[in-house]
């Protein structure tokens, strides 16, 4: 009998505990409490191996569904990208069935995504590419609705330093799904704090200010006029990668 079919019998209880303990409970349609009683004999018991799956098969979950609805609202991109991640996973239907329902139960928890990520890194601290990998999946989250926003942004920072994450790996990782659009915020003169309406003033404005024709209308040198074309093409790319971000 695999760690699922044993976690079934309710064996779990003993080692879990702690908000994915909680999590794992309301999953399975009952609370799981930190003891370590034993329990009735005969009743199938996970070994440390299978109490480590157990841990980090729901600390993945619990941490995908909090993520996922960070922002406010789970998109059905999202949605669409746990699916495909749990189905391309070697799992029967009902451990498939128990991802979902953990992924349900800790995005509307009184937990913080951080609460799970202390728990997960303590399960895979031994193993620093479980956690890139991991990481990596998490963008993909965060990437599904072409959209990189604030709370994701922070949120996945903060991933970086509990799971000890080197700058180098987070931005490689991050660089696959996301241009540095801080970058385009620095253009604009504006931050990822800047209302819509700052973001299309300041555009606006640096448009007037470098467009080619009211360059060549002051007649200044031909080098400005390069320097400006430039710089205008600059901040139209700057501005198409804000408007995608933040669908203006």
């Amino acid at each position: 009998m695999g760690w699922f079919g044993k976690l079934m019998f309710g064996s779990m209880g003993m080692f879990i505990g702690g908000p994915l303990g909680a999590i794992a409970g309301a999953a399975l349609g009952h609370h799981l409490v930190d003891k370590r009683e034993d329990y009735t004999t005969g009743q199938p018991r996970l070994v440390y191996a299978e109490q480590t799956q157990a841990a980090y098969f729901v600390s993945m979950f619990s941490i995908l569904g909090k993520l996922a609805k960070i922002d406010g609202v789970v998109t059905g991109d999202e949605i669409a990208v746990v699916e495909r991640f749990i189905d391309n996973l070697n799992m029967g239907n009902r451990e498939k069935q128990f991802a979902k329902q953990v992924f349900n139960e800790a995005k509307d928890s009184r937990y913080s995504i951080d609460d799970f990520a202390v728990q997960f890194y303590q399960i895979s601290q031994a193993q620093p590419t479980v956690l890139v990998s991991f990481l990596d999946l998490l963008f993909q989250i965060a990437a599904a609705d072409n959209r990189f926003d604030p709370a994701e942004a922070s949120a996945l920072e903060r991933m970086k330093d509990i799971f000890h994450i080197s700058d180098q790996q987070f931005n490689s990782v991050k660089g696959a799904y996301f241009k540095d659009v801080d970058r385009f915020y620095k253009v604009l003169n504006c931050t990822r704090d800047s209302s819509d309406e700052q973001i299309k003033a300041n555009y606006k404005k640096l448009v007037k200010d470098f467009h080619p024709d009211t360059i060549v209308s002051k007649g200044l040198p031909e080098e400005f006029t390069e320097f400006a074309t430039k710089r205008f093409r600059e901040i139209r790319e700057a501005y198409e990668a804000i408007r995608k971000e933040r669908r203006l």
